[in-house]
């Protein structure tokens, strides 16, 4: 890691339980952020907790569901009392199901939208005034959002994982327009195929198929993203690494 200076920040990470969202909140607090770890299986949180504080890190572990606007708030207030005001969110919590269209299953797509694009709309909109009011004192605040190449490829059967997460591609641009301005940095991660438990949400054959597809092209490990995400809040704060596209090298 390069200049990797994190000292005095205040950082939330949702999903943090386990893949990008663990492994990003481990290489924040590594470079001295505070980080406050969001996600619903606590005892996952409470074991990366202690492995932080055991590194000589600070983190807290604030067991929250997304998907519920008051889960939300309790960890936004949760964070506040621990460590103070938020200057840096990364929107990491989502979910990936097979879903083809002919089969109309409507609770899978609500469950995608819900989680992947209004999940993270809710916890943007709990943090954003503390985003604008650090950058307004004169200190580096981060929007950052994991979205997935999805966003831009054709994948048969992922129609609707692909348009959320296309909603956050396009979610994050817009938000440059708004936070911009005001010195907020809007990062989008576009982050190809991972080491994660999203295959674990797949039924056995779409499991295969996607297993197939990383036996051709590979995969990254999950810190590796991790250590992009790193980079792009430790840069100076006038400088923005907008859109970040990070896939295996033989991933086309």
């Amino acid at each position: 890691m390069t200049n990797l200076v994190l000292d005095d920040r205040t950082a939330v990470v949702t999903g943090a339980s386990s893949g990008i969202g663990a492994a990003t909140a481990l290489a924040l607090a590594a470079g001295g952020a505070k980080v406050a770890l969001f996600a619903r299986r606590g005892d996952r949180l409470a074991e990366l907790a202690d492995k932080i504080t055991a590194d000589g890190g600070r983190a807290l572990a604030v067991e929250v569901d997304v998907t519920s606007a008051e889960s939300v708030a309790a960890g936004g207030a949760a964070v506040r009392e621990a460590f103070g005001r938020v200057d840096l969110v990364v929107n990491n919590a989502g979910v990936m199901l097979a879903a083809p269209i002919a089969d109309v299953r409507s609770d899978d797509w609500a469950r995608m939208v819900d989680l992947n694009v209004t999940g993270a709309l809710r916890v943007i909109g709990e943090f954003t005034s503390d985003l604008v009011a650090v950058a307004a004192g004169g200190g580096t605040a981060d929007l950052v959002d994991i979205s997935s190449v999805g966003a831009h490829a054709v994948f048969a059967d992922y129609a609707v994982y692909c348009a959320t997460k296309a909603a956050v591609t396009h979610l994050s641009a817009n938000l440059r327009v708004e936070l911009g301005p005001k010195d907020v940095r809007v990062t989008n991660v576009e982050p190809g195929f991972v080491e994660s438990e999203l295959l674990t949400h797949l039924d056995r054959g779409a499991a295969e198929e996607v297993e197939s597809w990383i036996g051709v092209a590979g995969r990254l490990a999950a810190e590796e993203v991790a250590d992009v995400v790193a980079y792009a809040v430790s840069r100076a704060r006038h400088v923005n690494l907008r859109q970040i596209v990070v896939m295996p090298t033989r991933q086309v």
